[in-house]
């Protein structure tokens, strides 16, 4: 028999409930309202927006408010107030009716240059493409315009390429008889082109019709202006090498300020944009002799 005391306990454990508490611990989210999707009616915190406005700005480098409204479906005054802290913590800086990456004297990497007024660089690629024959000599340095410019080379033949740019390189080998000159030396991680004085001593060997330059500013007092040290000794090296230069350069590389120099507009040939030079530019370059063509 069992002990009365041992049936008690029995007794009690067949009538005792448990019950298992699940506690989910939520972060505290910043004191922002939410706003809600207007084509779509899904509600997006302001933290996701301001996620979105960071990838847009670092994609692109400009975004006008009006655009990343449109984009977000929300209004430009939820826009402007996603921005400020942003801005307070150094990420943007906001400028009249658009917000810009904070340092405008660092060059976005390579991928996203090729992003960035993809229209008017193929059109400025197109264009300069006319002017060089088949069968031409040519030296180009690396940029973004200049890869387009290579793309634009593709149907020429028989061209002798000589360049550092290991994608400029790629786009034109082995295609209608073309031959490419390399230069040597370690290849720069972001576009794939060499430089230092390995480069420098390569392409003095060469002598060639036409020089094509990819440029980070138009100066209105120093020229043309790059980012880098080693793009704008490349540049001029090829420059040196050449007959005739050509520089390709869209509308937003005038008065735009760079790090170092690259040479004065009287020793460029033909400058190829997307629009007419702002005003005192165009009579600079007239007065440097310098041709102006805008690609339409």
């Amino acid at each position: 028999m069992i002990p009365a005391s041992r049936k008690e306990v029995n007794k009690y454990q067949q009538k005792t409930t448990y019950f298992v508490v699940f506690v989910d611990f939520c972060p505290v989210l910043p004191p922002y309202r939410s706003d809600t999707n207007r084509n779509s009616g899904v509600s997006m915190h302001p933290t996701q927006r301001q996620s979105e406005i960071l990838r847009e700005v670092r994609l692109r480098g400009t975004c006008a408010v009006a655009d990343l409204a449109q984009l977000l479906s929300v209004s430009e005054e939820t826009i402007r107030r996603d921005v400020r802290p942003l801005s307070d913590d150094g990420l943007v800086h906001k400028v009249h009716g658009a917000i810009v990456l904070p340092d405008r004297l660092r060059e976005p990497p390579f991928q996203r240059r090729m992003l960035q007024n993809r229209e008017e660089k193929q059109r400025i690629a197109t264009a300069l493409a006319r002017e060089i024959p088949n069968g031409s000599t040519l030296m180009m340095d690396t940029g973004s315009s200049t890869s387009y410019v290579a793309q634009a080379l593709c149907d020429h033949s028989e061209l002798l390429v000589v360049t550092n740019s290991a994608d400029i390189a790629r786009t034109l080998a082995t295609r209608n008889g073309n031959r490419v000159m390399m230069a040597g030396g370690e290849l720069r991680a972001d576009d794939a082109a060499a430089f230092g004085s390995s480069a420098l001593d390569f392409v003095r060997q060469f002598t060639v019709q036409f020089a094509i330059l990819s440029v980070g500013a138009i100066d209105a007092q120093e020229g043309l202006m790059d980012f880098h040290l080693c793009e704008a000794e490349f540049s001029r090296a090829i420059i040196g090498q050449a007959e005739r230069v050509f520089v390709a350069a869209d509308h937003t590389k005038f008065g735009r300020k760079g790090f170092v120099k690259i040479c004065e507009l009287d020793e460029i040939d033909t400058l190829v944009t997307s629009a007419p030079p702002p005003d005192g530019f165009a009579d600079m370059l007239a007065m440097a002799s310098v041709r102006a063509s805008v690609a339409t």
